[in-house]
């Protein structure tokens, strides 16, 4: 999951606040149109949890391909099979749209305490990091436990290591940490930076995740320790001990790679040219499977087009599944995607991202006017089978981000009881054995019924009958 998702994984672009705001109207109150639409939501809710197709797909994916890093072999060459398999699912439209993509590559990393004993301490390097000398580098370490304690301590940090310490307290207050602990170091004259994972503490769970370096500011190798061991640290310093550190990271950037967006659709019978799109996205860190982020959420909205082509079921506008590629660290799909349809994006109806994991899901997040939300609750009504009746006040998502932003449209997100969500977020614990099957299923059904009802709609989501 990209850093830009922030609370719940969603932050609403300034031009869709103002869409939001421009555009709300009073809300649709009749649901008679509503009525025919029971029975094809029932049969598509029906068909996605008779059985774990779903599940037994991503577990092919991860078993397979593993995680999958953008400019990787493993991204490369798992686009190739989902573009295969999309094939045999006899979708409509079946492409993939080429992508240059960021290539970072982690190498051999290790952390020791060399003073006051010897101990080894397990870490994970952050996304995008420097490397360091193939030496390492070893200096005595700086435990704070906020930006403020470094400032306070800033004339302690030159030479050092510094050591963020800020417990898990949500993931938009902490990841902060993670994003700009380097650069914040650095400032400082720190050699190097070790920030305690942001996530819920597990096992000496390590989670890594993308940084970004500030313009002007030297850029330091930054890696991530589990919060055992940060602790551990703290408690060292706290009782006056002078800690000695060596960390190695063999991180390199190497030249962009090639990659791709797939993209399957169900053509629309009537208005094909209107489109509603549902994504995820397919790259993942190199650490575990990529399961839950994002691999569940990508194969939820490939179900989407699977379920309605199994089902004969052939909507009045264009369903689009889009397997985002690069999400974790760059945003190129979600980019490409923006640029490259920019004269369609009038005709989008409505984009949908499913990047929050696929436990048991719970409704959507929705950013529409009045009149869409009217609409959408209305749908999400049918949705009960199957728990997702819930509409929150916003939605959206990474990769769709760009492209709502300029084509000023309604955005939503599927929604799911996260609560153990970031106790493998960007872990080595991020396989699909965390996923029960029926919570895919229930989540596949909750998106392809929102969509086909959104496409197969009279009017246009956000139109009132007779609008046209």
């Amino acid at each position: 999951m990209l850093l830009r998702m922030l609370s719940r994984r969603r932050i609403l672009p300034l031009g869709l606040l103002l869409f939001v705001a421009a555009t709300a109207i009073p809300a649709a109150q009749d649901t008679a149109w509503l009525e025919p639409y029971r029975e094809p939501v029932a049969k598509i809710l029906a068909a996605a949890t008779k059985d774990d197709f779903a599940w037994q797909r991503l577990a092919y994916l991860t078993d397979t391909f593993g995680n999958r890093l953008s400019g990787s072999q493993a991204l490369t060459d798992a686009i190739e099979w989902a573009a295969a398999e999309m094939a045999r699912d006899k979708l409509d439209t079946v492409r993939k749209d080429p992508v240059k993509v960021p290539h970072w590559v982690r190498g051999a990393e290790s952390l020791e305490v060399t003073s006051p004993h010897h101990l080894r301490l397990p870490v994970l390097g952050l996304g995008l990091s420097v490397g360091t000398p193939s030496e390492g580098i070893e200096a005595d370490a700086l435990v704070v436990d906020s930006f403020l304690a470094l400032e306070q301590r800033a004339s302690e940090a030159r030479g050092k290591i510094v050591v963020f310490n800020e417990p898990f307290k949500g993931y938009g207050p902490t990841v902060a940490y993670r994003v700009n602990g380097a650069s914040q170091a650095a400032e400082a004259g720190a050699l190097a930076v070790l920030v305690r994972s942001v996530g819920l503490d597990g096992l000496r769970t390590l989670h890594t995740g993308m940084l970004t370096y500030r313009e002007g500011v030297p850029k330091i190798p930054a890696a991530a320790i589990s919060g055992e061991d940060a602790d551990r640290l703290t408690r060292m310093a706290a009782r006056g001990e002078r800690i000695r550190l060596k960390l190695t990271m063999g991180a390199e950037m190497l030249p962009d790679a090639d990659s791709a967006n797939v993209i399957g659709e169900i053509r629309g019978r009537e208005k094909p040219e209107e489109i509603v799109v549902v994504g995820g996205h397919f790259d993942s860190w190199d650490v575990g499977a990529g399961a839950t982020d994002d691999g569940g959420g990508a194969v939820a909205a490939w179900e989407v087009a699977r379920l309605l082509k199994t089902l004969d079921l052939k909507p009045r506008r264009t369903i689009r599944v889009v397997l985002f590629t690069n999400e974790e660290n760059g945003l190129r799909g979600g980019l490409d995607y923006r640029d490259r349809y920019r004269a369609d994006l009038s005709r989008h109806v409505l984009m949908i991202e499913s990047d929050a994991g696929v436990f048991a899901p719970i409704g959507f997040g929705l950013s529409g006017n009045e009149t869409v939300r009217s609409q959408v609750t209305a749908i999400a009504s049918l949705l009960a089978p199957v728990g997702a009746t819930h509409v929150a006040a916003t939605g959206g998502g990474a990769d769709i981000g760009p492209s709502i932003t300029a084509g000023r449209m309604p955005a939503m997100s599927l929604d799911v009881d996260g609560a153990k969500y970031f106790l493998i977020h960007h872990t080595d614990a991020d396989t699909v054995d965390k996923i029960h099957p029926a919570d895919l299923a229930k989540c596949a059904g909750a998106l392809a019924a929102m969509a086909y009802v959104v496409a197969d709609m009279p009017q246009r989501l956000g139109e009132t009958t007779g609008t046209r």
